[in-house]
């Protein structure tokens, strides 16, 4: 196999790998209200079970930095997707709480160990085409995510058990992925001796640390879109019932189509000129969700930061890799802890300033936090390492480049 097929086929297989975790976690996250149903969870214990998933799952990136020191990232995701997949069947199969509680805990365990080699791969097979497509893998993530909720939402429309609604999902998507496994691409990054093996070096992690800080402050907005947008518009904004549904859905699907075509922009005008109109589209959809008179306004504040937040999280785990060619999957590793630090202070953050103040003023807190990435956004380019627009031009004609001609994931 020449190594132009080989890597269009780890290309493929990994972007299918990032659809599939989109589809899970929107299975998950979308039937959280049938999940307290089914087991009779409380009010007062289901921030607890909630809380559990990114806590486990952040240790599992910490173990995941170390596994793949003596294994290949491949390997850790080639398992790590299948267990994901049957802890959510798991969710869906139970009736007691220590059911759920079991099976919560190895879908965090899990997933947090497929999030980190997933983009360790992406990063790597980044680096051999010269050239961005880690925004193509995202992309894949969030059409998962609308496929996913779509899915819940059939199986909420029309009063299916969890497991009856799940099992399909994993009947379909769990074959397919370990099919697809066989063909993930490890690349490893220039440096002496075995690169997996290799820390951050001395002040390394004060290298990551501005990093960090963006890739927390993305998720705190994310999760504010999603926990907080239905509520915002019915609430605040007035809007009917049905209406309040909308904005996530509009939020996801441009996500997925700033994504689609966010590598075009990448190579154009390189990541920091990216990142920087990014944070600024989405600090102004936060103001004008912040200000608006009425649900349609608000609709449009949404809408703006689909746009504007889809960039920076492929971005960042794009940086780590550039910052540190030859300790990747460490950074990532390290990196992706703060994605479930965002996801765990974001929803409790905006929650307790609406409450204590007002919602309109919470919106302003994301806002802020986001526009930290500004301040940051050299760390997008850093060095001799960066993806810069004159780079990837030389590299297209040195490196494998698979994507011309080919189908792009």
């Amino acid at each position: 196999m020449t190594d132009d097929v080989r890597l269009r086929r780890g290309r493929l297989s990994l972007g299918f790998s990032f659809f599939v975790q989109g589809v899970t976690f929107a299975l998950l996250v979308t039937r959280i209200p049938a999940i307290q149903d089914q087991y009779g969870i409380s009010d007062g214990l289901l921030p607890a079970f909630l809380a559990a998933v990114p806590i486990l799952a952040g240790a599992a990136s910490v173990v995941t930095e170390h596994l793949v020191k003596r294994v290949a990232p491949s390997l850790v995701l080639r398992w790590a997707q299948p267990l994901v997949l049957l802890a959510l069947l798991g969710v869906g199969a139970g009736g007691q709480l220590w059911h759920v509680a079991l099976a919560l805990g190895a879908f965090g365990l899990s997933v947090g160990a497929l999030d980190a080699s997933m983009n360790m791969l992406g990063v790597s097979l980044q680096r051999t085409y010269g050239r961005s497509i880690m925004l193509g893998f995202h992309a894949s993530y969030s059409l998962g995510g609308i496929v996913g909720a779509s899915a819940a939402w059939a199986g909420a429309h029309w009063h299916l058990g969890l497991f009856t609604s799940y099992l399909p999902a994993v009947v379909l998507l769990l074959p397919a992925a370990l099919a697809g496994s066989r063909f993930y691409v490890d690349q490893r990054g220039p440096g002496p001796g075995e690169d997996a093996g290799r820390g951050l070096g001395p002040g390394g992690f004060g290298l990551l640390l501005p990093l960090c800080l963006v890739m927390a402050c993305a998720y705190i907005g994310d999760s504010t879109v999603s926990n907080w947008s239905a509520k915002y518009l019915q609430d605040v904004l007035g809007s009917s019932e049905q209406l309040a549904t909308v904005p996530y859905n509009v939020y996801m699907v441009t996500t997925l189509l700033g994504r689609a075509v966010g590598d075009l922009g990448v190579r154009r005008f390189g990541p920091v000129a990216v990142v920087r109109a990014g944070t600024v589209v989405a600090a102004a959809g936060f103001a004008v969700v912040a200000a608006a008179p009425g649900a349609w306004t608000g609709m449009l504040g949404f809408t703006l930061l689909g746009i504007g937040l889809c960039v920076i999280v492929p971005q960042t785990f794009a940086a780590a890799g550039r910052l540190f060619p030859g300790a990747s999957d460490t950074a990532i590793a390290r990196l992706n802890i703060f994605n479930y630090v965002g996801f765990l202070v974001g929803s409790p953050l905006v929650g307790g300033i609406g409450d204590a103040w007002s919602y309109r003023g919470a919106m302003l807190v994301p806002m802020v936090l986001v526009l930290v990435t500004l301040f940051y956004a050299r760390s997008f380019g850093i060095g001799g390492a960066r993806y810069g627009v004159g780079h990837e031009r030389r590299a297209g004609d040195r490196a494998v480049d698979v994507g011309r001609g080919a189908n792009e994931v």
